[in-house]
């Protein structure tokens, strides 16, 4: 069974990093545009970053311009979210899917905490 599997995820102190990734055991998505979603507790899923299928077009919600920066590498059918300066509103669970998000389950998330 297909299922999207996100990591990378943890506790940081705001103004920290953290590098995410993201790879699907059962079928490859390097056709398709991937994103990177975040749901907070009581939310629904909030997109966060897009990127094409050649990783020559991005694109991201006002909130995380300039701090998050998404890439892919399709020889390894996984991507990856390099988050920077991290403030305490960037704290969700973070998911990758297929942009936009129709068709394919959320698979498993990973928990992004950021402290004050």
């Amino acid at each position: 069974q297909v299922q999207l599997v996100a990591s990378g995820g943890g506790l940081v102190q705001a103004g920290g990093s953290l590098r995410l990734s993201c790879a699907d055991s059962g079928r490859t998505f390097s056709s398709y545009t991937m994103g990177w979603f975040r749901q907070a507790p009581g939310k629904q899923h909030e997109f966060v970053a897009s990127i094409n299928w050649s990783g020559s077009s991005t694109y991201y919600t006002d909130s995380v311009k300039g701090r998050f920066t998404i890439s892919r590498d399709n020889a390894k059918n996984t991507v990856y979210l390099q988050m920077n300066s991290l403030k305490p509103e960037d704290t969700a669970v973070y998911y990758c899917n297929k942009h936009p998000p129709v068709g394919w389950s959320w698979g498993q998330g990973t928990q992004v905490t950021v402290s004050s």
